[in-house]
Parts: structure tokens; sequence; C-alpha cells
């Protein structure tokens, strides 16, 4: 029995501690939102949209006000979890001096029962922010144990010519500043609309250089010449439209703006890694009979295709650009919502103790439920039964000096450890 209790408390931690989680991260261009209106209740597909893939991590950009950021955040509340919360709306601080008034902001969401927001930093350009955000993952040995990753989220100048591809390089080289500051080791994904046609262009070249404090990669592993090249039709993200007077491009499925990309780092063993294989353009089958049409066409599908008509039907409606996504594991335990949940009813008022165990019910959920008490070893010492009392009290007057484990029977959530000292 004392083997059967030990390997019973051991099987229950080690599924605690060694569970591999997954994080599903997508970046989208909004499209002016909410300015752009010319699709009516536009809201509605991005909804759709958001309910389908569930992101953890949500970066966009193209946000014209703070109205439009919080009718996102109440979005992804409805589509994917209450618990989204959003980094601080901060208008573009960046100096343009052409005159354009760049009501075009990033922004993070995020799932904040498994992300717990850090720092959020601006590094101005010569057009428009990097928006920076340090997040750690909300794991069970976070104090111990910490997980971090910076999330950038851009939007470099867009339109083709020699004038432009210098100033998003000048944006890069500000970006590049910024991550000189930071431990080569540090993991950094990327998020951004980087209106970049070749991956020959400098801004490109800058971001991938290997002589970078913190050096890019794609993950997609789709380097080359994407302009107008049906060969890359797998990674084009815009224009999801023919059609003219929807607000954005018009010109059809040939490019590829819109990129994840990964600090090398996350390529390789470590904390937090890119899941090989996982990056996708949301609503993009892949399919070279696409190129040129709209991306609810039915050349941009066949029998058994990923993506149905529903999903890129609503990806055509809200924006001229395409999601891009992927995923993220780590060995990490995290603190999910119902372990959240039960900690905050299920708890004990001091963990050194001596003849009775003083326990905490602040919820009703945990009423007339079965609890165990196991030793150190293991070994199964006693069960009793919790009432519906906020404070309930349970004799361990015959229970030796040292440490046990409290365990709900009916509850998937970590073990209470106490000690007792007569």
């Amino acid at each position: 029995m004392k083997i059967i209790g030990f390997f019973a408390i051991s099987l229950l931690t080690i599924l605690s501690v060694s569970a591999q989680e997954t994080l599903k991260v997508m970046f989208y261009n909004l499209l002016n939102y909410p300015l752009e209106d010319a699709v009516p209740n536009r809201e509605v597909d991005l909804e759709f949209i958001l309910a389908d893939y569930q992101p953890d991590l949500f970066l966009v950009c193209e946000l014209n006000n703070v109205t439009g950021a919080n009718n996102v955040l109440n979005i992804t509340r409805t589509a994917i979890s209450s618990n989204y919360e959003m980094a601080t709306y901060v208008s573009n601080t960046s100096d343009d001096t052409s005159g354009d008034p760049n009501d075009l902001q990033n922004l993070l969401y995020y799932d904040s029962t498994k992300f717990i927001l850090e720092d959020e930093i601006i590094v101005p350009t010569n057009l428009r922010d990097f928006n920076i955000y340090k997040l750690q993952l909300n794991t069970i040995d976070r104090a111990t144990n910490p997980i971090e990753i910076y999330v950038v989220v851009c939007h470099l100048k867009a339109s083709s010519g020699a004038l432009n591809a210098q100033r998003r390089f000048e944006m890069v080289l500000e970006l590049d500043a910024y991550l000189n500051t930071l431990p080569s080791n540090t993991k950094v994904l990327l998020g951004g609309d980087l209106n970049i046609y070749t991956a020959s262009e400098s801004a490109f070249q800058q971001l991938l250089q290997d002589t970078n404090n913190i050096t890019f990669a794609d993950p997609a592993g789709r380097v080359g010449s994407w302009n107008n090249n049906p060969n890359f039709v797998d990674v084009f993200t815009q224009s999801t439209r023919t059609q003219s007077g929807l607000g954005g491009a018009s010109g059809g499925f040939d490019d590829r703006f819109d990129f994840i990309l990964t600090s090398e780092n996350m390529l390789n063993t470590g904390n937090i890694t890119y899941v090989p294989d996982s990056y996708q353009v949301y609503g993009n089958n892949g399919l070279s009979a696409c190129y040129n049409q709209a991306i609810n066409s039915s050349a941009c599908a066949i029998p058994g295709s990923k993506f149905t008509f529903p999903i890129r039907d609503a990806l055509h409606n809200f924006s001229d650009h395409l999601p891009v996504t992927l995923t993220l594991e780590t060995d990490a335990t995290l603190l999910n919502i119902d372990d959240i949940v039960a900690r905050e009813g299920f708890s004990l008022e001091k963990t050194m103790n001596t003849s009775s165990l003083s326990i905490v019910v602040n919820s009703p959920r945990f009423y007339n439920e079965s609890v165990s008490i196991y030793n150190i070893l293991g070994k199964h010492i006693k069960d009793f039964q919790t009432n519906s009392n906020n404070k309930q009290q349970v004799d361990i007057s015959e229970l030796q000096n040292g440490m046990y484990f409290l365990v709900l029977k009916n509850f998937d959530m970590q073990p209470l450890k106490f000690i007792v000292q007569h």
C-alpha cells in the first residue's frame, strides 16, 4: 500500500510538472480599424475568425484609436476567453515629416491566465513606433524559475521603391539598437506587417543578420523573392480582395507582407520554443490557383482544404490582409484558470500546524468534497469531508511531525503542502 500511495502521489506530481503546454500566436493587420467602415459590421467577421483559431497571444496593427482597441478587447473576451486583457493603448509617438497623421497603432492582447505583462516599451522611428511587450509565462514555479519572452509588434513603411525600402531599413536599425540592450539569449517574437517585397531587401537582411545581438529567423523557412511569385503563394498574406471600394488594397493574392519571426534561439531547445511546421498563413490553402484571386473565391480551395468558404469569406470581409499564426511550446506547467480558481476557493490558513489543520473554503464548489492526506512518502494517511463553513478544522493530532500533502479527490489541482510540528 505504501508503494501504491507513493506512485499515486508521484504520478500526480509528474503530471503537474512535465505536461507540455502549447501557446497559439496570431498577428493580424486590422485594416484601419475602426475608421474603415466600407464593410459594415465587420466586427462579426473578426469574432468568427478569433473564435475559430483561439489564439493565446493576439498581435495587431492598424488600430486607429482607443475605442477600436477596447472593441477588439471585448471581441477577444467573447470569442476566445473572458480572461483576455490588452496592453496599454498608446497613440503613435514617432514623427512623420511627410505629414501623414499616422493614426495606425500596434497593440497586444493576451490570455491573462497564461501570460503576465511585465513591461511595455516604445521604440520610436522615422514613421511608426515599435511596440515591445515583456511577458512572463504564468507557470506554477514562476517565482523561482521565470520564463520570459519579448513580443515586438510593428508596421514598417509601405510601398515599393528605393526610398521606401530605405525607410524600412532605418526603422529596423532603431529596433536593433534597442535589442542590443537585451541579453543575447533573450527569447523574442516579432509580428508585423513588414511591407517587404523580397528577402534581399536591406530591412529583412538586417533582421536576419547573424552578427546581431538578437538574430531573427523565418520559421516558415520560405526566404526568397515573394512579390508576384506564385512559387510563394503558401506564404502570401495580401491582398485578400479583387473588388475595389472595400478599403485597403484590391490587387488579389500576390504578396507576403505579414510575418511572425522568432529569435533563432526559439528554434532550438529551450524553455519556450517554436513548434516545427506550425507556421501558417491563416486562410491560405496554399493553392497556386489562388494567385491574384480573392481569398473567398473558388480558386482558393479544393475539396478537403483546411480553410473553408465561411472562414475565407470572413477574412475577405474584415481585412485586405490575412493573419499569420504559429504555435509555441514549453515544458513548464502553466497555472491554468482551474488551478487559480481552486487556489482562491480552497486553501490552508497556514502551512505550519500542530494538532489542527485550518482550511479556508471560499467557493461552494468545494463544499462536501472528499479530501485525502498523504505523507511525504506517498502513503495515504486519512480522508475527510469538507462542509459548508468558510473555515473548517481538521484534527491532525495523530499525525507525526513532518510534511504532508492535501489532495482534493475530484479536482485537478496542485496538492496543498503543510507541515506538522507538535
